[in-house]
């Protein structure tokens, strides 16, 4: 090796580990722009969604189909008004590459972890695109403008599922038309839905079209398929009914000569007895209409845990009882 190459040979490895870390450099930042975008993921790899209330769970998994997997974090029976996120939950937001939720102060007490989360992925709220003629005035205690329970007018719902397709179209272009397909089918479904509500809600007689139950979860339905709509506590669950609320609601249904009033799966039916007892020490007997879907669905893998599922079962079990 001659004396003019051993000078020059630790500056040309220094040049070239140099244009050796630019390189991986460049690289790593086309790479992290990509990802961002959703052009890198792997062939047959998911989108990891997670989202919150189970009729949020079903219109991702109808609309993602075999590109997307769910992950829902409230189950069968969990009121969202009172629902506090734990580590697992936490876990699940974190792994997600995009989270869906319901919005309009639904989700309160996760409502600055969602926020807070949306500052490094898509967190996304399905009322979104809801016009807001279509939205209703909340409760004071809401601590929102708007009544939450937007899933029991289909229409809204059906607002819902077009949110869900464009979301998972922008992050995922490359399944985009799937997607779309998936969309329509499930809106037709809607559609059906929407028909049947309306039909069956009409057979009922007009004097007797009221619907009392626990808290005021039905506003949307009552609006949309014409049915008078009475609860015993106000939109949010965070406070229990108290006497003056259970003394009101009494007095209202013996007044009126209601004579059928429904429990829900999400709220304990304590208040609900104290109305029916309060009913018959003035000799008014009210009976339970039955159990009603209100801000959760069914148990996982049945009828009931659909959102199309519970909704029929919503309006066949008032039907039956006041028809």
């Amino acid at each position: 090796m001659n004396k003019q190459f051993k000078k020059a040979l630790p500056q040309w490895v220094a040049t070239v580990g140099v244009l050796s870390l630019v390189l991986v450099l460049a690289t790593a930042c086309t790479d992290a722009k990509k990802t961002e975008q959703g052009a890198t993921r792997e062939t047959g790899q998911k989108i990891k969604a997670t989202t919150t209330i189970g009729m949020i769970s079903d219109i991702v998994g109808k609309v993602g189909g075999a590109h997307v997997e769910v992950t829902g974090i409230m189950k069968s029976g969990v009121d969202p008004h009172l629902y506090k996120a734990s580590q697992g939950d936490m876990r699940k937001l974190d792994k997600a590459d995009i989270i869906f939720y319901n919005g309009l102060h639904l989700e309160g007490k996760m409502q600055d972890i969602l926020e807070k989360i949306s500052k490094q992925k898509p967190v996304i709220p399905v009322s979104k695109n809801i016009a807001q003629n279509q939205l209703r005035a909340a409760s004071p205690e809401m601590g929102s403008e708007y009544d939450p329970h937007i899933w029991f007018d289909v229409q809204n719902w059906m607002s819902a599922v077009e949110t869900v397709r464009d979301e998972l179209s922008a992050l995922d272009a490359a399944h985009a038309e799937d997607y779309k397909a998936n969309a329509e089918a499930y809106l037709a479904e809607l559609r059906e839905l929407d028909d049947y509500t309306r039909e069956q809600i009409a057979s009922i007689p007009k004097a007797q079209r009221v619907l009392v139950t626990a808290h005021d979860a039905f506003g949307y339905f009552g609006d949309a398929y014409q049915i008078q709509v009475r609860g015993l506590q106000g939109m949010s669950t965070q406070s229990e009914a108290g006497s003056q609320d259970v003394t009101k609601l009494r007095d209202y249904l013996v007044e009126h000569k209601i004579k059928a009033i429904f429990v829900e799966s999400s709220v304990p039916r304590k208040a609900i007895d104290a109305v029916i007892q309060g009913a018959a020490q003035q000799s008014h007997t009210i009976q339970v209409g039955g159990e009603l879907y209100s801000d959760a669905m069914g148990e996982e893998g049945t009828e009931d845990g659909t959102y199309i599922g519970m909704v029929k079962h919503n309006v066949n079990t008032i039907v039956r009882a006041l028809k």
